[in-house]
């Protein structure tokens, strides 16, 4: 398969996403990575210049928290976890929260979710809604 060298390829998607629900639960299985309850933000540049994503957390009862920042290369996916994200301050687990990315350029945004407690084992994904 040929490499893309970029200049055959437009910018996919939208540059701002909105993902009105979230929620990390704290238990579950412990010690496995691949296992551990989580949040993923699945991002997908397939332009020829790099994506500079901001994210911002939305709660119930306090005002937003961001900008969360990180950068997916020209041509790359990036999977990043909710759990990952440090700085400005980690992501509350057992609370329920609303996300928007922004990007100055387009990318495609998929919201992905394990819970691995026991009694509620589930793994879901979706789209994001692209805003803008």
């Amino acid at each position: 398969m040929a490499q893309s060298t970029g200049d055959d390829m437009e910018p996919t998607g939208k540059t701002r996403w909105v993902i009105a629900e979230g929620y990390i639960p704290s238990g579950g299985i412990q010690g496995d990575r691949a296992l551990e309850s989580h949040e993923t933000f699945c991002i997908l540049n397939t332009g020829p210049e790099d994506a500079r994503i901001s994210i911002t957390l939305f709660f119930a009862d306090r005002g937003p928290v961001g900008p969360y920042t990180v950068t997916v290369p020209a041509e790359r996916t990036m999977h990043l976890r909710a759990n990952d994200l440090e700085d400005p301050e980690p992501v509350p687990r057992d609370t329920d929260y609303a996300t928007v990315l922004e990007s100055n350029v387009p990318v495609v945004v998929q919201h992905t979710r394990l819970d691995s407690r026991p009694e509620s084992f589930a793994l879901l994904s979706t789209v994001a809604y692209p805003a803008v």
